[in-house]
């Protein structure tokens, strides 16, 4: 009861604020009709959903929220329109969400994911996996060394490799008493960081039509988009940060901060259901023993393997060029996706009913079951989208852009281009959003300035690389720190982590990551110095605060 009651009381007072400043600046404009478009105004949605979402742990009522709020302030801002907006919120933008076509390929990607793993889990598959892999696998370091390499092999997607890694490890990962917090953690922050510096994958499309888009028209510049891409690589620190330090917690065992806590807690957490505060370990309904089954690595790794080469068959059947490159770029991601994960759902269906693991009814039944559990999640992600459309309908991120575009200087640019992106794509969750909103105005901007203050072009090429590549960093570093970000939720479905949890205990990492790759950006545009002695540095200082501040759980903290 406190909880709704301070929700109502909260929700009051951003209506307030929102309504005072939005008639304040109408009145200073002398306009009859309120316009908050790209006005501090048009933070107020998503930091009411993020700051409600982290208090009162209900992301689902904070969405919805934030979105409430938007509609209302998108539209009259009258008293009326403060409970005709709580209706107008679902058709105007949740429904629109929901209608858009990729979107909804998302939306059944995810669902067919879950038919997926409810059924290999039926038919023993997943426990097959486990027993397989346990047999070399008896440590917590092994344990989530191999979940975060896992990161690597299905580096296509950060979709397919945050559902197909988190549920596949999830039932090894609890056997080890790893904790859900950072078995999410491994697979979030394993997936977008890897789909942005691989050389082949679903991101490789979007990002090049961003970066040819926006330098097309630009006098004197003619360098391929792709190869703007593979010369901004060694600037994107916060992928390799990311991923290497990753490999360090993972090895040395140690954590720190809240996800240090959440470690020391499994054990209770598991076992008292009064204390599942979190829902830090969630017993999930398709997670039930099997009577008389026969278990099998291979009623799951063939499903499992048939999804990856169905996507990259996906790829290379929509794509078009001549080179790998080419082809990838051009591909239909979602429908990729799709086809491969169809694909999947079809090869575990026979495969179960031809080996006699499971009837036909056993099957079609596993696979609900399995779908429903991506319910909530679906959820989120719908009003997720339509949160992050809303942005762009108040111009959150043109307000972003307008604050920190006027001390902008040639090589601190990319330093101000990571922090504008991570800041918006933390306000909007939306990482790909992020960078197709950034990307057309960093590129033309960094060879703008550039010329203008004379730098040599060798400079200048540089400034627009560590510009490019902090877009993609920050877009990425802003999404790891949402609780709004459609990634960072798939994250907590397929780990079945409470998902402020999974936020709660990734950002210390996310930060170090973020704080330490803005120290790199300073130091190789502004000061000179060769990115090939930023990356030892950085992992020694990623080691002195894994070894500083982490520290390895009691084991009685396991024990009963």
């Amino acid at each position: 009861m406190k909880k709704i009651r301070y929700s109502v009381i909260a929700v009051t007072i951003l209506f307030l604020i929102s309504g005072f400043g939005g008639l304040y600046g109408s009145a200073l404009a002398g306009d009859t009709v309120t316009s908050v478009f790209g006005t501090w105004l048009s933070l107020l949605p998503p930091l009411a959903a993020i700051i409600m979402a982290l208090v009162f742990r209900q992301v689902l009522l904070a969405l919805f929220v934030g979105i409430w709020m938007g509609t209302w302030l998108v539209g009259e801002m009258s008293l009326l329109s403060v409970f005709t907006s709580f209706f107008t919120s679902l058709t105007q933008y949740i429904v629109p969400a929901t209608a858009d076509t990729d979107h909804m390929s998302i939306i059944i990607f995810s669902l067919l994911i879950g038919g997926i793993i409810g059924i290999i889990t039926d038919n023993g598959g997943t426990r097959g996996i486990i027993s397989f892999i346990s047999d070399y696998i008896k440590t917590k370091v092994k344990g989530q060394l191999v979940t975060a390499l896992m990161g690597f092999v299905i580096f296509f997607d950060d979709y397919a490799n945050t559902m197909v890694v988190g549920n596949t490890m999830r039932p090894l990962t609890d056997k080890l008493k790893i904790s859900r917090a950072k078995l999410a953690y491994l697979v979030d922050s394993t997936a977008a960081p890897v789909a942005t510096i691989a050389l082949i994958s679903t991101w490789i499309g979007a990002m090049v039509g961003y970066i040819d888009s926006a330098g097309q028209g630009l006098t004197g510049f003619d360098e391929a988009a792709y190869s703007v891409f593979i010369q901004s690589l060694p600037y994107n620190f916060y992928a390799f940060f990311t991923i290497i330090f990753v490999l360090m917690i993972a090895w040395s065992g140690r954590d720190f901060g809240p996800m240090l806590t959440s470690r020391k807690n499994l054990y209770k957490a598991r076992h008292d259901p009064d204390f599942d505060d979190y829902n830090i370990y969630h017993e999930a309904k398709d997670e039930r023993e099997p009577t008389n089954k026969v278990s099998h690595w291979s009623n799951a790794a063939i499903p499992i393997l048939t999804l990856i080469f169905g996507v990259i068959g996906g790829l290379f059947i929509t794509g078009e060029g001549s080179s790998v490159q080419d082809i990838v770029a051009s591909a239909d991601s979602y429908s990729a996706l799709l086809w491969g994960s169809l694909f999947a759902v079809v090869v575990a269906i026979m495969m179960s009913v031809s080996r006699r693991l499971l009837t036909i009814d056993e099957t079609l039944d596993g696979m609900f079951k399995g779908m429903h559990v991506m319910f909530n999640g679906v959820l989120i992600l719908v009003l997720a989208w339509a949160l992050s459309a809303q942005t762009v309908d108040l111009g959150t991120a043109d307000y972003l852009v307008s604050v920190f575009g006027e001390v902008l200087n040639p090589l601190w640019i990319p330093v101000l281009v990571m922090i504008i992106s991570a800041l918006t794509a933390f306000a909007t969750g939306s990482s790909w959003g992020t960078m197709g909103i950034l990307m057309p105005l960093v590129l033309p901007l960094a060879w703008k300035l550039g010329g203008d203050a004379g730098l040599d072009p060798e400079i200048t090429l540089i400034v627009i690389y560590a510009s490019v590549s902090s877009v993609l960093a920050g877009s990425v570093w802003g999404d790891h720190c949402s609780p709004i970000s459609d990634t960072t939720i798939l994250s907590s479905i397929a780990s079945q982590c409470d998902h402020v949890e999974h936020v709660r205990t990734q950002l210390p990492y996310a930060t170090v990551g973020g704080l330490l790759s803005i120290a790199a950006l300073i130091f190789v545009v502004v000061f000179d110095i060769h990115w090939l002695l930023i990356y030892p540095s950085g992992i020694v200082i990623m080691a002195i605060v894994i070894f500083k501040f982490g520290r390895r759980p009691n084991p009685d903290d396991y024990m009963p």
